[in-house]
């Protein structure tokens, strides 16, 4: 048995302010679905998400998600630079000793996603 792929699919109330926070502020496409369907796939370069709106299926409405999404990024200070004022920070970049250049938001339903770019020691 084989996996494939891993697509991350949010679940959230407001889905056309999503896709717009999304396709806005961090720049992923619409691949496929609508609003009016309850589902949306984006992407942006090899990054997959998946958006749901509430159904019959899930019971309680309510982000549950406890984690974050992780985001390898080729440049995240000039990511942070095109997101920082259309997002709620988490955290600013910072370098970390595990060899990673971060910084966290909040999308607008409160999910965190975090965004690294390895760094080189050069010494």
């Amino acid at each position: 048995m084989t996996f494939r792929r891993l697509t991350p699919m949010l679940r959230t109330p407001d889905l056309p302010g999503t896709l717009a926070f999304y396709r806005d502020v961090l720049g992923f496409e619409l691949a496929s679905g609508a609003p009016e369907h309850g589902w949306l796939a984006l992407r942006r370069d090899s990054a997959e998400l998946m958006l749901s709106a509430p159904n019959d299926h899930e019971g309680d409405t309510a982000p549950a998600f406890t984690g974050s999404l992780y985001l390898e990024v080729a440049d995240v200070d000039a990511l942070w630079d095109a997101v920082r004022d259309h997002a709620r920070v988490c955290y600013t970049p910072e370098t970390f000793a595990y060899g990673m250049r971060e910084f966290a938001i909040h999308d607008n339903n409160g999910y965190l996603l975090q965004f690294g770019t390895p760094v080189c020691d050069d010494a």
